[in-house]
Order: structure tokens, then C-alpha cells, then sequence
């Protein structure tokens, strides 16, 4: 059994660790493009995340002309939880992310002319990721993994991992606007984090893939091309569990098909995120974040996103 004083040591490290870890997935009209910072982190195993958060999105978005919606505004409220649980895998570390969220969104603008505004009220599609250490952090829980995590103050870390989009949103086959996409997305994902002292530089490289939505408008069936995504970012630790990051983040791709016709709509977004971290004890901490992103193509959408996560490990 660990000793008191390693637990201790233990403890004081999740305070670093926990509140950059919940809400990697936080819906948001850009939803592929959110630096996240602190997602290959080295975590004791065994280890349990829970975190709760609140954001509050706007963005002006732009459609497809021949949709004649114009000067179209979003309005959205997130409430979302996550779950994180760390193991050891093949004698690597890993740990398995699972979140939800529940969305009340408003869009108003100009529909052929005339004012128009619909809302949404419900679930939103479920996440899933799995990342498992290749390079680096091994799999260690208690005394050993105070003492490893005391003695690295320069460290490289290496992993890959899979996230999962899952069909469990609210969908309405006869609407344009929906919380949920009625499909499935993967998205594997390799990523690089090199911590020396107070500074951590981070970096991770996705290819999102799209099953087909054989129950699009009106039985239209949707289909879409990949899309490429690179992240990075800048983080500083002030002292154990207080830090701030900047990230910033572009994606590139993602034209749809709809019924054998393409719509010519490939996506090409900035983002970029700042984000506070602070403990409260040893178990939990709260975080707050920015994210704004900026369409780079005649559709998309220009978003910006205030969160903040509370999370409680054990």
C-alpha cells in the first residue's frame, strides 16, 4: 500500500492535472476545432476525472446560398459532463474519455427575405475517445508515480488515440438544423507534449472520417469528405494546479455530397483558445476558457465560446 507522505505527493500532482483535463469535447459550432490543452498529460492509473461545465456560444454563420438563409445568428447554451478513467494497457498508460452534453440553441436571421428564427432544445451527439501513451509517461499509480512525476522536469510524451462521434443526438430527418448529425465520426489522432520546468508545448494532428447520413433532408442522403485537423499549445505552470494556456488550431476539408451532388462547401477554419486553470484542494478545480474561430470560406461560421468546468478526481 502506498505510504502517506507518497499519497500526499500523489494528491498535490492531480491538483496540476485536473483541471485541464475534462471537456476536451465541449460542443461548439466549430466542433472539430477547440485547442484543448493537457490531453496526453501523464495521469496516475486507476485514477477517476468527473468534470461539469456550463458555455455560452454566439456565432453568425454562413449557409449555402441556394438555402436563401442569410444574416443568420446562433445563440446556444451547453451543459455537459465528463467522465475520465485511467489503466494501464499493454503495459502503457491510457485512459478512456466519455462525454454528453445537452444544448438549448437559437438561430434568427433573413430566410428568402423575410425574418425567420427556430430553436432546439436536447441532446447533443455522445463522444468517445480512447489514447493510449506510446513514448514516454508509464503506466504507474501511489508512491510511483509521485516519485517519477518529482524528478521530470524535462519530459517528452508520445501517444495516438481514437475519438468516437456517436448517432445519439436529438435528430428530425425533416429539419436543416439539428443538435445531432445522424452519423457516425472517427477521428484518430496522434499528439506530441514536451514539458520543460514551467513551459509545456503541446501538438496534435486528426483525420476526421464521416459515415454517411442515409437520412438527411427530406431522405436525402449526405455524404463527406475528410477532415484534417492540427492543434497546438503554450502552456505555463505558476504552481501546482494553477497554469494558463493559448492554443490555436486550423482545419482544412470536409466537402459534402448531397445525393451525388457536391455542394462545393469545403471547410477551412482558424481557432485559437486561451484557458485558465485553479485548484481548489486536492481533488477539484475549476477552469475557464475562451475559443473563438473564424471561417476562412464563403460558409461556415465566425464563433465565439466562454466556458468554465468544474472537476473532481479520486
Amino acid at each position: 500500500m502506498a505510504s502517506s507522505s507518497a499519497m500526499k505527493k500523489t494528491s498535490k500532482l492531480l491538483r496540476l492535472l485536473l483541471p485541464g483535463l475534462v471537456f476536451a469535447g465541449m460542443v461548439s459550432p466549430c466542433r472539430a476545432l477547440e485547442p484543448e490543452p493537457r490531453k496526453w498529460n501523464h495521469l496516475p492509473t486507476g485514477t477517476n476525472f468527473v468534470g461539469v461545465g456550463y458555455a455560452r456560444t454566439s456565432a453568425d454563420i454562413a449557409f449555402d446560398p441556394t438555402l436563401r438563409a442569410e444574416d443568420v445568428k446562433m445563440d446556444m447554451d451547453t451543459w455537459a459532463g465528463q467522465y475520465i478513467r485511467t489503466f494501464d494497457l499493454f503495459d502503457k498508460s491510457a485512459r478512456i474519455d466519455l462525454t454528453q452534453a445537452h444544448l438549448n440553441a437559437e438561430w434568427k436571421g433573413l430566410l428568402r427575405g423575410t425574418p425567420a428564427s427556430t430553436a432546439r432544445n436536447g441532446w447533443a451527439d455522445s463522444f468517445v475517445r480512447l489514447a493510449v501513451t506510446l513514448y514516454g509517461a508509464p503506466p504507474l499509480s501511489g508512491k510511483q508515480y509521485a516519485a517519477y512525476r518529482a524528478k521530470m522536469n524535462v519530459e517528452t510524451i508520445v501517444g495516438v488515440g481514437l475519438a468516437v462521434r456517436l448517432p445519439t443526438g436529438q435528430y428530425m430527418d425533416d429539419k436543416l438544423i439539428n443538435l445531432g448529425d445522424n452519423r457516425f465520426a472517427f477521428r484518430p489522432q496522434v499528439g506530441v507534449l514536451h514539458t520543460r520546468n514551467h513551459w509545456t508545448v503541446e501538438g496534435t494532428a486528426e483525420v476526421a472520417f464521416f459515415t454517411d447520413n442515409d437520412d438527411f433532408f427530406n431522405g436525402s442522403k449526405l455524404e463527406q469528405e475528410p477532415l484534417y485537423i492540427l492543434y497546438g499549445n503554450l502552456s505555463y505552470n505558476f504552481r501546482p494546479g494553477q497554469w494558463l494556456s493559448a492554443g490555436v488550431g486550423y482545419d482544412y476539408g470536409g466537402e459534402h455530397t448531397v445525393d451525388n451532388v457536391d455542394k462545393n462547401d469545403r471547410m477551412q477554419d482558424i481557432g485559437w483558445a486561451l484557458t485558465y486553470a485553479h485548484p481548489i484542494n486536492r481533488q477539484s478545480g475549476i477552469k475557464i476558457k475562451y475559443v473563438g474561430t473564424r471561417t476562412q470560406e464563403s460558409t461556415g461560421s465566425d464563433s465565439d465560446t466562454v466556458l468554465a468546468t468544474l472537476s473532481f478526481a479520486w
